[in-house]
C-alpha cells in the first residue's frame, strides 16, 4: 500500500512506458541475465512451493493442541519449536505462508486490474469521466492508505475477505493515476493517430493498442507492490482484523507471539523472518523486471 513510492522506483510514468511491447522470450532472457531478479525469483519460488505443498511438508497438524509440549524448543520432532498451545510452529508457518501469499497476490491483482481499468477510462475518455475519477483518486491519495484500510476494515468488521476488500478499495488510486498519465502520453502518438485514421473505434484502440503499450509499468508496479501489500495485510492481521483463531496466518502468528516473546521468541522470529524474506523476494524480482522492461536500462546494458 505504498504505490507512490513504488511508482518512483518504477522509473516514473511516461519515461518508464515501453513504446514496443517486448516478446516473452526477450523478457525471459533479460530476467535470466539479471542476478537481482533471479535471487528474487528464487526466494519467492521457495516460499510459494513450500506453501503450496504445505500438507505434504508440514510434520504435524497446524491446529493440533498439546499443552504438555508448549514452548518446546526446536528439536527433531518440532524443527521450529512449539507455541503457547503446544502447536508446531513449522506446520503453522507453512500453512500461514500459504494463506498470506495467496491473499497478497489476490489483493494486488485486484488493485492493479481496478486501477488499470479506471486509469485507462480516465485518460482516454477525458471530460466528466476523467474529472470524477481524478477527484476520487485525489481524495484517496490525500490520506495514508494503511489508515484508510484500517478504517474500512473497522467498518466492515474483521475477516480475511473484508480485509482484502479494504486493501483493494484504498490502494487502486495510485495505479489509476499512473495509468492515466501513461494513456495521456500514448494517445497522441503516431500509431494511435494511424489507428484512428483507419476507422477503428475508440474502444478497439484502447484495448488492443494502448493497453499493450502501457501494461509494462503496471506489471512492474504490481510485482513491486506485492511485498508492500503483504506487509499491509500482515499488519492488519497483527491488529486482529484478519483471520480468526485458530487459522494460521503470518500476521496473526506475530500477534499471538508478542505476548510470549520472552518465553518463546521463536513464535515471533520465524513468522517475522518469513514476512521479511517474502517481501524482499518480491521487491528484488520487481526491480529486475523493471530493468528488463525499461528501455533506458536495456539501452545502457546493451551499450
Amino acid at each position: 500500500m505504498t504505490t507512490g513510492k513504488v511508482a518512483e522506483r518504477a522509473g516514473g510514468v511516461p519515461d518508464a512506458v515501453p513504446e514496443v511491447v517486448l516478446g516473452r522470450r526477450v523478457v525471459l532472457r533479460g530476467l535470466l541475465r539479471d542476478r537481482t531478479a533471479m535471487i528474487g525469483i528464487g526466494i519467492v519460488s521457495s516460499f510459494v512451493l513450500a506453501a503450496a505443498f504445505a500438507p505434504l511438508l508440514a510434520p504435524h497438524n497446524p491446529d493440533a493442541v498439546d499443552v504438555l509440549r508448549k514452548f518446546a524448543p526446536p528439536s527433531a520432532e518440532f524443527p521450529l519449536g512449539t507455541d503457547h498451545l503446544g502447536r508446531d510452529v513449522l506446520s503453522r508457518l507453512l500453512y500461514g505462508a500459504r494463506l498470506s501469499i495467496s491473499t497478497a497476490v489476490a489483493a494486488t491483482l485486484g488493485i492493479s486490474v481496478l486501477g488499470l481499468l479506471l486509469g485507462m477510462l480516465a485518460g482516454y475518455l477525458g471530460g466528466l469521466v476523467d474529472t470524477v475519477i481524478s477527484r476520487v483518486v485525489d481524495v484517496l491519495l490525500a490520506f495514508p492508505s494503511f489508515l484508510l484500510a484500517l478504517a474500512v476494515t473497522g467498518v466492515l468488521g474483521p475477516g480475511l475477505g473484508n480485509l482484502m476488500l479494504a486493501v483493494v478499495a484504498v490502494s487502486w488510486a495510485g495505479y489509476a493515476r499512473i495509468v492515466r498519465g501513461s494513456v495521456l502520453a500514448e494517445r497522441e502518438k503516431a500509431y494511435v493517430e494511424a489507428a484512428r485514421a483507419t476507422g477503428l473505434s475508440g474502444w478497439h484502440i484502447l484495448w488492443r493498442h494502448l493497453l499493450r503499450n502501457i501494461v509494462g509499468p503496471v506489471v512492474v508496479l504490481t510485482t513491486l507492490d506485492m511485498g508492500a501489500i503483504l506487509l499491509g495485510i500482515s499488519a492488519l492481521s497483527f491488529l486482529g482484523l484478519g483471520v480468526k483463531p485458530p487459522t494460521s496466518e503470518l500476521g496473526a502468528m506475530l500477534s499471538e507471539g508478542r505476548n510470549y516473546i520472552s518465553q518463546a521468541p521463536n513464535m515471533m522470529l520465524f513468522p517475522g523472518a518469513a514476512i521479511f524474506f517474502i517481501a524482499l523476494g518480491f521487491n528484488l524480482f520487481g526491480d529486475g523486471l523493471r530493468d528488463v522492461l525499461d528501455p533506458r536500462t536495456r539501452q545502457s546494458a546493451d551499450s
